[in-house]
C-alpha cells in the first residue's frame, strides 16, 4: 500500500445528446463497463451522478454536450489494464463515433491515497496538460511520472485506433 493512487479525468463532446439514437450504443454499455471497472483490482472510486454514470454531470454548463468522466485506481498498472486490456478497449476503439475528436481529452495525476478529485480539480488538471504537455503534476499514460512517494510509473505504449 502506498501513500499515493492514479487519478485520471477523461472528457468529450458527444456528437448528439446522451439520448439520440446514434448515441445509444455507448449508453447502452455504460452500465456493462463501470461494472466492468468497479469489479476490478486497483479500483478505487469513479465519479457517478444521479445514475449509476456521470453523464447527468454538466462540468460546462454552456455545453450540454460536454461529457466527463473521472476515477481513481491504486496504480497504472491497474487503470491501464482496465483501459487497454479489457472490454473498455473495445469502447475506446468505437469513441469516434460518438464523440468530437480533441487534442486532448485526457490526463492522470497522483492524489493522495483516500483523497476523491472534485471535477474542478479533474478540469484544471486537465487544462494543465494541455497548456503545459506532461509534468509530474499532469501526465499521460505515453508520459507518465513517478508518484510523489516513489512509486514508479512505468509508460503504457498502448493504443486505441
Amino acid at each position: 500500500m502506498t501513500g499515493f493512487h492514479l487519478a485520471q479525468i477523461n472528457v468529450g463532446r458527444l456528437l448528439q445528446p446522451v439520448d439520440h439514437p446514434q448515441i445509444a450504443d455507448f449508453k447502452n454499455s455504460l452500465d456493462r463497463i463501470n461494472a466492468l471497472a468497479d469489479g476490478l483490482p486497483g479500483f478505487v472510486w469513479r465519479l457517478v451522478g444521479e445514475g449509476n454514470n456521470a453523464t447527468d454531470l454538466q462540468p460546462k454548463p454552456e455545453d450540454p454536450l460536454f461529457a466527463i468522466n473521472m476515477s481513481v485506481w491504486t496504480d497504472m498498472d491497474a487503470l491501464a489494464g482496465f483501459v487497454y486490456r479489457s472490454a473498455h478497449r473495445d469502447i475506446m476503439r468505437r469513441r469516434k463515433e460518438w464523440f468530437e475528436v480533441m487534442a486532448v481529452y485526457q490526463t492522470l495525476w497522483w492524489v493522495p491515497s483516500g483523497h476523491t478529485p472534485t471535477i474542478a480539480e479533474g478540469m484544471a488538471k486537465l487544462a494543465q496538460f494541455e497548456r503545459l504537455g506532461p509534468t509530474a503534476a499532469a501526465f499521460s499514460f505515453k508520459t507518465p511520472f513517478p508518484a510523489p512517494d516513489g512509486q514508479p510509473a512505468i509508460p503504457v505504449l498502448d493504443e486505441c485506433a
